[in-house]
């Protein structure tokens, strides 16, 4: 769409990319494997994430009649619209193969892991998609570990770049 002068007009929409990350999914979990799955959503809640609004760091995947579902995901209401009326916190059901919502129910029985939502997003169709992760919680050791990781990684490059400014 083009205006006068050329220049064009910037949508605040979303229409493919990251809606919502789990950031500290992969600290508190080790990942085992990951899976994407379809999510089953209300016109105002696809509108809603599209303007990028959706909150996933409480959430959880887990079983309920066969199938699998997001729990504690929190999407707002959608303001541009009369009956963009709905329950934000609300259960939504994930779109998987029968296969594979059996296999992930046995290893949730089986290992005690956990299915944990590791980001939100649109694909090139335009649809929703949650990416999950099958997660084994970490100890405390193993977290404090990551962190001391991570600081020696920032302090190392830090000192790589000041070494390298002082060459010029």
């Amino acid at each position: 769409m083009s205006q006068k002068g050329g220049k064009t007009k910037k949508s605040t929409m979303i229409s493919c990319g990251i809606v919502a990350q789990n950031r500290k999914a992969r600290f508190h979990y080790a990942i085992q494997e990951t899976v994407e799955a379809g999510l089953v959503l209300l016109g105002p809640e696809v509108k809603s994430l599209r303007l990028g609004r959706a909150t996933i760091t409480e959430a959880f995947a887990a079983e309920r009649d066969g199938d699998l579902w997001l729990f504690n995901s929190h999407i707002p209401e959608y303001q541009g619209g009369v009956l963009s009326r709905f329950d934000t916190r609300a259960p939504r059901k994930l779109l998987l193969q029968r296969k594979q919502i059996r296999k992930y129910i046995g290893l949730i029985a089986k290992q005690g892991a956990t299915l944990v939502p590791l980001d939100i997003h649109f694909n090139d169709r335009g649809l929703a998609k949650v990416t999950l992760g099958l997660g084994i919680g970490k100890k405390n050791v193993d977290k404090r570990h990551a962190i001391a990781e991570r600081d020696w990684q920032r302090d190392k490059a830090r000192l790589m770049r000041d070494k390298s400014m002082k060459d010029f």
